[in-house]
C-alpha cells in the first residue's frame, strides 16, 4: 500500500500543476481582465493610472510568470482574495464547499446505499431483474431540473409539507434537515440508477463464481453468501463509481443548487467564471481536481484490500 500511495502521490503532483497551468493560460488569455473591467466602470482612468494597476496587480508580467506566482502562492497558504467579493478567497470557498459537502455527500449516500440494495435485489431474485432496470432507466433519464420543480410543486406548493427552497439560518437540526429533503430526493433519484445497474451485474457475475457455490456446499443460508461472500467482491467496481462521484462532492450541482437556491460551489463557481474572478475560479477548480484524484487513489487503495489479487 505504502509503495501504491508513494508512486502515486508524485503523480497526482504533477497533474494538479499541469493542470493549474493549462486553467491559469487559459483563463488568462480570456477577453477582459480585472483591470479593463475597472477601465470600463471609470472612465476618468487614464493610461498612467492602468499601468500603475497593472503593475500592482503583476498584469504587466508573462502569463507564465503570473502563474509560478500564483501556484507558490498557494502553496504557501496564500490564496489571495476574491475580486468578485471582496474578500478573502477562502472566506468565500468554505461556507460555498460546506453547503455542497452536506447536500451532496447525503444524496451521494442515499443514492449508493438505495442503488447497491436495489442492485443486490435484482441479483438475487432474477424475477426482480425486469422491475430494477425499469427504475434505473426512469431515475436516469428523468433531468434534474424537472424532477426537482415537480417534488416543489407537489410537496411545497400542493401540500405545503416542505420549504420550496433556500437554507435556513439558525433554526435548529430539524429545521435544516427540512430544508435538505427535496433537493436531496432529486439528486439521490439521479445518482441512484448507476449504482444499482453496476451492482445487480457485479453480483450477478460474482453468484456464479466457484467459491460461491463453495459456500453454497458447505450450507451457509443466503443472506450471508450475499452479505460476507458476494457483496465485497462485487464492491470492487463500485469503488471507482464512488471516486468519480467525489469530484462532484466539492464541485457542486449547480442545476439542483438553482432550482432550491442553494448556495454551494455549483453556484460560485459559475459566478466566478461568469465575473471573470480569476483567482477564485481557480481556487475551486483545484479544489475539485484534488479531492477526484485522491478519491481515486483512496478507491485504489480500497480495492486492493478487498481483491489482493489487484495488488
Amino acid at each position: 500500500m505504502l509503495r501504491i500511495v508513494a508512486g502515486r502521490l508524485p503523480q497526482i503532483a504533477v497533474t494538479l500543476a499541469l493542470l493549474s497551468l493549462a486553467a491559469y493560460l487559459a483563463i488568462g488569455a480570456m477577453p477582459g481582465d480585472p483591470i479593463s473591467l475597472a477601465l470600463m466602470a471609470d472612465p476618468r482612468l487614464g493610461p498612467a493610472d492602468v499601468a500603475r494597476m497593472r503593475a500592482l496587480h503583476g498584469l504587466d508580467q508573462p502569463l507564465l510568470a503570473r502563474w509560478w506566482a500564483w501556484a507558490t502562492g498557494v502553496l504557501r497558504g496564500e490564496f489571495g482574495y476574491s475580486r468578485l467579493f471582496a474578500r478573502p478567497a477562502a472566506e468565500v470557498l468554505w461556507p460555498a464547499l460546506r453547503g455542497s459537502l452536506v447536500l451532496l455527500g447525503t444524496a451521494l449516500a442515499l443514492a449508493a446505499a438505495l442503488g447497491v440494495a436495489a442492485g443486490m435485489l435484482a441479483a438475487l431474485r432474477p424475477r426482480w431483474r425486469g422491475a430494477v432496470d425499469a427504475v434505473a432507466l426512469l431515475s436516469q433519464a428523468l433531468p434534474a431540473f424537472w424532477l426537482g420543480i415537480l417534488l416543489i410543486i407537489l410537496f411545497a406548493v400542493t401540500l405545503g409539507w416542505l420549504p420550496a427552497g433556500g437554507a435556513p439560518e439558525g433554526e435548529g437540526l430539524a429545521e435544516a434537515l427540512r430544508f435538505l429533503v427535496l433537493p436531496v430526493a432529486t439528486l439521490a433519484i439521479a445518482h441512484l440508477a448507476a449504482y444499482a445497474r453496476h451492482t445487480a451485474a457485479s453480483m450477478a457475475e460474482v453468484l456464479q463464481a466457484p467459491w460461491i457455490t463453495a459456500a453454497r456446499a458447505r450450507g451457509n443460508p443466503e443472506s450471508r453468501i450475499a452479505l460476507r461472500h458476494a457483496l465485497p467482491n462485487a464492491a470492487v467496481p463500485l469503488l471507482s463509481l464512488l471516486a468519480l462521484d467525489a469530484g462532484s462532492l466539492v464541485s457542486g450541482a449547480l442545476i439542483t443548487e438553482t432550482v432550491f437556491a442553494r448556495p454551494g460551489m455549483g453556484k460560485l463557481l459559475t459566478d466566478a467564471v461568469m465575473g471573470n474572478d480569476h483567482n477564485l475560479a481557480l481556487l475551486a477548480l483545484l479544489l475539485v481536481a484534488a479531492t477526484t484524484l485522491l478519491a481515486t487513489l483512496a478507491a485504489d487503495l480500497a480495492q486492493r484490500a478487498l481483491d489482493p489479487r489487484l495488488a
